[in-house]
C-alpha cells in the first residue's frame, strides 16, 4: 500500500507544478535575458563607433581637446558597467542606464561642438560615422523598448494569482524597467 501512495503523491504534486506556470515563468524569463543582451548589444554597437569618431575628429588640430576627452571618459565608465540577466533590479538597471546618459550626454556635446567645424562636418568618414551612431541610438530605442515589454509581460505574469504564489516558492522576482532619464519629461527650451 506505501508503495502506491509515493506515485500517487509524485503524479499530484507534477499535476499542481505544471498547472502552476512554472514553465511559462521560466520561458518569459529566459525572453527577458535575451532581450537584455540586445540592449546591450545595441550599447556595446555605440561603444565600438566612438573610438573611430574620436579619431575622425582628432585630426582636427584646433579641436576642444576637453570635449574629446569627456567622450573617452564616459565611454569608460559606460562599459564599465556590467549587469547580468539575472540581475535585473531596478537599482542596477538605473546604475547601467546612468553611466549610458552621461555617454549620450558626452556625445551630444561633441556633435554640438563640431558644428563649429565646416570642414569636419563635410568630411565622408565623419558624416559616415554620425549616420552609424544615429542608426545605433535608434536601435537602443527599439531594443529597451523591446526589453521594457518582455518585463511587462513577465512581471504581471508572475504577479497574477495564483502564480504569485507558485513564483515566490521559486524565487521569480520582478524585473526593473529602463525608465526616461531625469528631466525628459521637461521640453527643452528654444531660445533665437
Amino acid at each position: 500500500m506505501k508503495t502506491l501512495r509515493i506515485p500517487f503523491y509524485l503524479s499530484i504534486l507534477a499535476v499542481i507544478l505544471s498547472s502552476c506556470g512554472y514553465n511559462n515563468m521560466v520561458e518569459k524569463d529566459e525572453t527577458i535575458g535575451q532581450k537584455w543582451a540586445d540592449v546591450q548589444t545595441q550599447y556595446q554597437r555605440r561603444s565600438d563607433l566612438i573610438p573611430n569618431l574620436v579619431s575622425t575628429v582628432k585630426g582636427y588640430a584646433d579641436f576642444e581637446q576637453a570635449t574629446l576627452t569627456g567622450v573617452i571618459e564616459a565611454r569608460s565608465k559606460a562599459t564599465g558597467v556590467n549587469i547580468q540577466a539575472d540581475d535585473l533590479t531596478p537599482e542596477n538597471i538605473a546604475k547601467f542606464q546612468a553611466a549610458q546618459s552621461q555617454l549620450s550626454g558626452a556625445l551630444s556635446r561633441l556633435l554640438v561642438t563640431v558644428e563649429r567645424y565646416p570642414e569636419l562636418k563635410a568630411n565622408q568618414n565623419f558624416l559616415e560615422l554620425q549616420a552609424q551612431l544615429e542608426g545605433t541610438e535608434n536601435r537602443i530605442s527599439v531594443a529597451r523598448q523591446r526589453f521594457n515589454e518582455a518585463v511587462q509581460d513577465y512581471n504581471s505574469y508572475i504577479r497574477s494569482f495564483p502564480r504569485v504564489i507558485y513564483a515566490g516558492w521559486f524565487d521569480f522576482e520582478k524585473k526593473g524597467y529602463f525608465e526616461a532619464d531625469a528631466g525628459t519629461e521637461n521640453a527643452p527650451k528654444v531660445e533665437f
